[in-house]
Parts: structure tokens; sequence; C-alpha cells
């Protein structure tokens, strides 16, 4: 990319009223963040830790945080807040602990924490005077109940502000009852939820004037990225932080709003008039990225939707080559199709894998594909695999590390008191569980308590006894020594190793999951190294916000060709795209069509699209097996809505080009060469 353009240095260089900078897809808006960033240190003498920006990645903070060391000396950024929404928050309520009645070192629950403890409090809950909840009952309503708690955190609504309303209607006071419960006990654990990391700040900041103004002059200026994507809480956290001042800047674009199904409000952006009354827009249309031909394509079906700011994108790249559309009968040979397609353009044109993409609606679809990729021994990249810490040895560890500095949390007791074996039995757990909870007592604390005596056997409380004694002993090594050390104890003290021998398939599966455990230290090792003062549960924190965060982060690595959602394809480019399954009921999904919700899909089909920098080729089948049984397949509606003329159709039993056989018989070749090594 060039110098800044005419449009972007304007976004740069305005500080007099808050700002929108509406920056449509590949038109350069980390670049202008990034030298906003630097402007307002050098030109305008802003300190740099006066200065906040947040995103919604840990790698959109990375990739920003890098790019501004790369424009201003590091001497002039120390102390710069670059950081996504949570970690921000997380921020926050570490400095405001005793409003929350919370203590130091509180746990962070990712999903499955918050899921497990929902369930229990179903389970513990009454749907009506006379009913307990079954498992049935969980099984149906439980996924309902979580969205909507989350939904309600996302909103900044409290159980005491929706306790009025519950008694209308016995489903939605079972829901509040149990929001209020499910708080209830995560303060309990001295633990929060990854919603609570936005919402408590704002509750926070909404009773407390002294203490937002305290924020206030913290951060004197604020910008936000990928606008779009906030939720109400969120959108609260910014108004709140920003208040009567100009400043402020946010990026972002409607039409890349792809996450309303997780609280997303694309009218944020529209909010910001009424809400910032001198407000200043300034559009990003130019398109360093892609083809006029698929810019042609993007703004014709966007078009379709509506719009609070209207904005064309363009470039100066060249016309480029036709969309091609290929229609194949059945989803077999859809894969079969594309990957000849993709690995006859690879040998014929002498290009890297990692320049193709091949973007889906829904995981599912991707495993035909990967099967073609596996027979043409053409490496790929699967995003949205297992994540690192899904893996039973990582959360075991973490759950360790959880207990160590927050010994209120039972979820993570429950989960390693008995791994490796102690000899403390299930009968033991329960007995211990209900003393504590009519003690009100947590679990840890309560495996030494005295009076345990009468509710169990000897052996059992010394059992409990001897854990309680290693746990303080391993927390004092943590907090007055080297924490990295007290984890390599920790490792040592319960023979993880032998433990993992002991219950893995096999000795490679064995090694596999140890190594696993040693790249979970290695980590904290470096995260330790990059902040020396940082304490053990400052550790913890950052990997269970990572955890959380970074499991639809993966990055491709090396010369893959990469298999991902359109969702997950937010924020790529690749020179080559396939977009796959272009049919009603897959795009848009079949969901969003009886939810009559077209425009979302609509934006998504358009961020699929922009991915593309160079060609772009769609496919769609005539038949599909779903749920089951063959289905006749109709073109979806968005191949109707793009430009005709810039069209190739591809009939289905269209023979490839002889050029392209002859490619392909070389790869073929190729590939035998290659197994003969």
């Amino acid at each position: 990319m060039p110098e800044l353009n005419r449009r972007q240095q304007q976004a740069v260089e305005h500080i007099d009223s808050p700002l929108l900078v509406l920056a449509g897809a590949g038109s350069g808006k980390t670049r202008v963040i990034t030298n906003k960033i630097a402007y307002l240190i050098q030109q305008c003498g802003h300190k740099a830790h006066t200065i906040a920006s947040v995103t919604f990645t840990n790698k959109a903070a990375r990739e920003m945080k890098e790019r501004v060391a790369q424009i201003i000396p590091k001497s002039q950024i120390r102390g710069l807040r670059v950081s996504t929404f949570h970690t921000l928050g997380l921020n926050i309520i570490k400095s405001e602990l005793t409003l929350l009645g919370l203590k130091s070192g509180f746990s962070i629950f990712d999903t499955h924490d918050s899921h497990a403890l929902l369930k229990d409090i179903m389970r513990q809950l009454a749907f009506s005077s006379s009913s307990q909840p079954n498992e049935e009952f969980i099984k149906e309503y439980f996924e309902s109940i979580a969205r909507q708690i989350s939904s309600w955190k996302n909103d900044c609504i409290t159980p005491e502000q929706l306790a009025q309303q519950s008694a209308i209607d016995p489903a939605f006071a079972y829901s509040v009852k149990a929001y209020e419960q499910y708080n209830h006990h995560l303060r309990t654990y001295n633990a929060v939820d990854f919603d609570d990391l936005i919402m408590l700040p704002v509750l926070i900041f909404s009773y407390n004037p002294a203490i937002l103004e305290k924020w206030r002059n913290r951060i004197r200026y604020l910008l936000v990225d990928e606008y779009q994507d906030t939720n109400t809480t969120q959108y609260q956290l910014v108004k709140l932080l920003v208040g009567d001042r100009t400043s402020l800047t946010v990026v972002g674009d409607d039409d890349q709003s792809i996450y309303c199904w997780r609280g997303a409000k694309p009218e944020n952006l529209a909010l910001l008039e009424k809400d910032f009354p001198q407000l200043k827009v300034i559009k990003l249309e130019q398109n360093y990225r892609s083809t006029k031909i698929i810019l042609k394509a993007a703004n014709t079906l966007i078009a379709n939707n509506p719009h609070v700011f209207e904005k064309a994108l363009w470039s100066d790249l060249g016309n480029g080559e036709p969309i091609r559309v290929m229609r194949v009968p059945d989803e077999h040979k859809e894969a079969e199709r594309v990957i000849s397609a993709l690995v006859a353009h690879h040998f014929r044109y002498k290009k890297s894998y990692g320049d193709y993409a091949i973007l889906y609606r829904g995981n599912h679809q991707s495993r035909l594909f990967e099967k073609q990729l596996r027979e043409q021994q053409v490496p790929y990249f699967l995003s949205g695999g297992t994540s690192f810490f899904s893996y039973i040895e990582v959360r075991d560890m973490l759950s360790y590390l959880r207990l160590l500095v927050n010994p209120a949390d039972d979820n993570a007791f429950l989960r390693i008191i008995n791994t490796p074996r102690r000899q403390i039995g299930s009968a033991t757990i329960e007995k211990l569980s209900q003393y504590c909870t009519q003690s009100n007592t947590g679990l840890l604390a309560g495996c030494e308590h005295l009076a345990l005596n009468e509710f169990l056997p000897e052996k059992a409380v010394q059992k409990l006894n001897e854990f309680a004694n290693w746990m303080q002993r391993l927390q004092k090594s943590a907090y007055e020594g080297n924490p990295i050390k007290a984890v390599e104890q920790l490792i040592v003290d319960i023979d993880y190793d032998t433990w993992l021998f002991e219950t893995s398939n096999n000795e490679k599966q064995a090694e596999k999951r140890i190594e696993n455990v040693n790249e979970l230290v290695e980590w904290l090792k470096r995260l330790h190294d990059n902040e020396p003062e940082s304490t053990l549960d400052d550790l913890v924190s950052k990997m269970i916000l990572l955890d959380i965060m970074d499991r639809n982060e993966e990055d491709s690595e090396g010369d893959q060709v990469a298999l991902m959602t359109m969702h997950a394809s937010k924020g790529l480019e690749f020179p080559y795209v396939y977009i796959v399954g272009m049919e009603e009921e897959l795009l848009p999904h079949r969901t969003s069509i009886e939810e009559d919700n077209i425009e979302e899909e609509r934006r998504l089909c358009y961020v699929g699209i922009t991915r593309a920098q160079k060609e772009l080729t769609f496919s769609l089948t005539s038949k599909r097996r779903q749920y089951g049984e063959v289905v006749d397949c109709v073109p979806s509606r968005f191949l109707d809505e793009l430009p005709e003329e810039d069209l190739e159709w591809l009939q289905g039993k269209q023979r490839l080009e002889a050029e392209e056989r002859k490619e392909l018989g070389r790869s073929s070749i190729a590939g035998i060469r290659d197994i003969l090594g």
C-alpha cells in the first residue's frame, strides 16, 4: 500500500470532534488506527499511557501494537494500552475489586465452567412448586437459558431489573431465578464469567462517578476497532469512558457485521450520531486488496441491504478475472471438482498452496474437502480445529493453577481432587460438599475443618487434610518465590507424567500429552519473562483469557490451503478464494430464512467475497444429503443478486480444459515422486 491516501490522512489528523471512520473491506483501517496513535503521541502531545485502543481479538491487538512500534520508537509508546475489550475490562475489575466483593486471584469461568455451574443450578431449582427439573428438561432448555443469561449480561440487565417481570410467565421466572443463582454462585466461588468482564466495569462506572472520573483521567483518548461488532454493554463502556469529550475515534463497517447471533449490534454505528452530535464521518472506500470485478460483485450484493451510511468500494488493481460459478451434481462431486480445479491452478501457475482458501457456511461442510485434499496429498489447514486449551491434560493443569490462585474455586477443586487418584472417593466428595454447603464454606477450606471428623472416617479426613496442606505449601512457594518453579514443583509432586502414561491409550499418546503440559509451562515462562513482576494470578488470568478468546484465532502456518467458515475468515485475505455451498438453506442458512434474518447472511456472503484478492469461484450442487436424506438444492438468492455479466457459469458435467487435465496429470506424477522419495 502507498502512503496514506487523502481520506486516511484526514482520519488520522481529525481530533476536533468524535470521529467515525467507515472503513470498507481492505481499505487500510489498521493503518489508520496505528498512524493515529502515532499522531496523537508525536503531534498532539498525548502521553502513550493515556491512550487506549481496543479491538476484539488478541491477534488483532498484537498486530496493532507491533505496527505502532514500527512507526515510532518503543520508548515513546511505553504504557500504551492496546488490548481486547475483555482485557481492558479485566484490568478495571482488578483495580476495583472491593466494590465488587471480589478477592484477588478471582477465577474467570470459561464456557465449560459456566455451563457446568448452570446445569447444577438447574438441577437444584424447581420449575414449579411441585417438580424438580429432570435431565430431559435440562437437555431441552439448557442451551436457551444459557443464551438468555449471556444476552442479558450483554445488554447490561441485572437479575434485580428483571424481577418485576417474573410474575408474568413461569418459564421467564425460572430463567431469571437461574440467572440470579448463577451470579450468586459465581461470587461465592470468587469468580466472574466472560460476559462479566464488560458488564461489571459498566456497573461500577454507572454507580460510582468518582471511579469513572478516575478512569477517564487514565484514558484520555479512546480508539475502537471493529465497532460494528460491539454489543450494548461494550457500547455503554465506550460512552462512559469518553463522556462529553471529543477524544474518540471508532472504526467500523456495518456491511461486515456478522456476529448479531452473539450480541453484536450494528445499529451502534447509527447510535453514535445521536449520542455524539458533533460526530464527524470519514469514509474509506478505496480498496487495496481486490480486483474491480470482485468489488463490483460485493457492492452490488450488499446494496440490497438497507444502509445508514452509504459507501461503495473501488480499486485501482484492474478488472481481473470473471467470477466462476461451478454447478455440480452433489456434494461429493463439488469437493472433487473444487479440489481438482485448485490443484490444477496451483501447478499451472506455480502458486503457493497458502494462496488458496475454501470458505463455507458451516464446519460440517469441510469433511469432504479434507478427504479430497488428503487424497491429492495437498497440505491444508483447518480453522476451528481442536484448541490447545481443550486438551484434558491442559485443562487439568489450568484447574490446579486456578485453585492455587483462588482457593474458593470449587469447580477447579472438583476437577483435580482425584487427578491423579488420591484415594478420595465420590462418597467422600459428596459428604464434603454437603458439609461445606451447610457451613457456607469453600471445598478446599472445608478440607481443614475439625468438624469434618463428625461426617467422615478418619482416613478420608486425613487425605483431605494432606491435600489442603500441600496446596497451601505450593501457594506460599508461588507467591513468595518464583511462580514458575512452583508450577514445575506441582507437576513433580503429583507425578503427572506417570499418570498420563497410565491413562493414555498408548505410549505415543502419553508422550504427546506430556509435550502439551510442557508447552503450557513454557508458555507461562514466556509470559513471566516478558513481565517479571507478574504474580501467578496475573499469569493464570492471561492464560484463561487466551483460552477463551483464541480458540478461533489459529494462524495458518506454512504452505497450506486454508479451510474455514466465512465467520472465521473475517479479517483475512487470500489471492484465490472458493466459496462453496452457494445454495438456499446453506447460504442463506435455513434458520436465517425462517427467522427472516437474510440481511446478516448477505453481509456474511459479502465478507466471503471481499476475502478474495485476484480470483473468486463459487460452487453449488443440484442435490445434497441433508438430515439423512437427499434433497434437491436451489441456487442461493445471492447468486441472482450478483452482476450477471461478470459471472462465468461452468456446467457440472463439463470436462476440465485440456491444459488443466495436463496439469492434474503432472500433479499426480509429482505426488508419486514424493512418495517414492
